[in-house]
């Protein structure tokens, strides 16, 4: 962070911090350092004096963020699935009804349901769900949308005014994504998600197309991405590995719950990368882990790990299984590959006494790199 030279950082940390002794006596020191950074951040800018648009679009952005946050916490322990698609499929058209089953689907795995709160796909979506299973982030237009009636007025609905900051929380606060065909939204949060996935800014998660046998919007746009970007260069052979297709609302929840059959997340320390699990890996399995993915390991080799001194902050994870490996960073479609055949391995009677699964949300900025230091 650059400060000016005319700015009297010692005297603004000293009423920062007499005002966080009032506002959060009991924080975290680690939640205390980055309490004083955003609050000194919000000094800087009145120091700026920025421009009024400029003042009002940081202002409305932090709001939003948030409101958005806080909304979500009180179901952090619970695992939820974002399904968006087109705002104008009408109800009783097949790709609504699809969306419907889907998400009623996903709350009898387990799942809650995150949707855009409008109509179409995402209404059918916050219908199959129930209110109770549902959460909506809106985006607010001139022209649309109204939040749907099945989440209207419900505590789990978020209104925004800026996409960017409703693709943040959409995406932290989810564990994957559906997507029936739609507009340039669909082809957006569908595009920002891989995006994510694929540049390491995000967790891996489940990135699932559905759409009716009969339809070829899913299928059109994979040949899009085979010809127009593959085939160019443009992405690599294994970013495919990123998403699935599939035609039936029963298949992409299998394939969203068999993602979750062992793994439980991942975690950069020290430079190397931890994947959680939910079930050991057999030593035989590892040594194959090895010989497959041994492309995408900078050094060393694929070991079982304890848990670190870091992840003492995380509640629940303490009792999960760790493999640990240089990871390249580079290589995410074939990490895909890798946590399938962590759970692949895992047999139906493992899953049924296996511990329940309490998912570690959020988008992973600059993962694995360190965090600027401002102090």
């Amino acid at each position: 962070m650059s400060i000016p030279k005319s700015f009297d950082k010692k005297a603004a940390y000293e009423l920062i911090d007499e005002l966080l002794e009032l506002v959060s006596p009991d924080a975290h020191i680690i939640d205390r350092r980055h309490m004083r950074q955003l609050m000194l951040t919000a000094a800087l800018v009145a120091h700026d004096q920025p421009d009024r648009l400029n003042l009002k679009i940081m202002n409305r952005s932090l709001r939003e963020l948030r409101r958005g946050f806080n909304t979500f916490a009180p179901w952090s322990d619970v695992q939820k699935i974002a399904v968006f698609g087109s705002a104008r499929s009408p109800q009783g058209s097949v790709h609504f009804e699809m969306a419907a089953e889907c998400a009623k689907g996903l709350v009898d795995a387990g799942f809650m349901v995150v949707t855009g709160a409008g109509p179409g796909v995402m209404e059918a979506a916050n219908k199959g769900a129930g209110t109770e299973n549902s959460f909506g982030v809106n985006i607010m237009l001139p022209f649309e949308q109204q939040a749907n009636p099945y989440i209207e007025g419900d505590p789990k609905l978020v209104n925004f005014k800026y996409f960017f900051t409703r693709k943040v929380v959409f995406v932290k606060e989810t564990d994957g994504v559906i997507l029936l065909p739609g507009g340039f939204g669909t082809q957006d949060e569908g595009f920002e998600t891989l995006t994510l996935v694929q540049t390491g800014k995000s967790d891996p998660r489940p990135i699932v197309m559905l759409e009716d046998k009969d339809s070829t919007y899913w299928d059109e746009w994979d040949r899009y991405c085979r010809s127009a970007l593959l085939d160019r260069g443009l992405i690599s052979p294994d970013d495919l590995n990123l998403y699935t297709i599939v035609n039936d609302p029963r298949e992409a929840i299998q394939h969203v719950s068999h993602f979750y059959r062992n793994f439980h997340s991942i975690r950069y320390i020290d430079g190397e990368l931890v994947i959680r699990m939910q079930h050991r890996p057999s030593a035989r399995l590892i040594e194959q882990l090895n010989d497959e993915f041994k492309g995408i390991i900078t050094r060393g080799s694929i070991t079982e790990a304890e848990p670190h001194a870091f992840e003492a902050e995380e509640p629940g994870v303490l009792g999960l299984h760790r493999l640990r490996l240089a990871f390249d960073q580079k290589h995410l479609g074939r990490l895909r590959l890798l946590i399938d055949r962590l759970n692949d391995a895992v047999t139906d009677q493992q899953v049924e006494t296996g511990p329940h699964f309490r998912p570690v949300h959020g988008v992973t900025p600059e993962a694995g790199l360190a965090e600027e230091d401002d102090d």
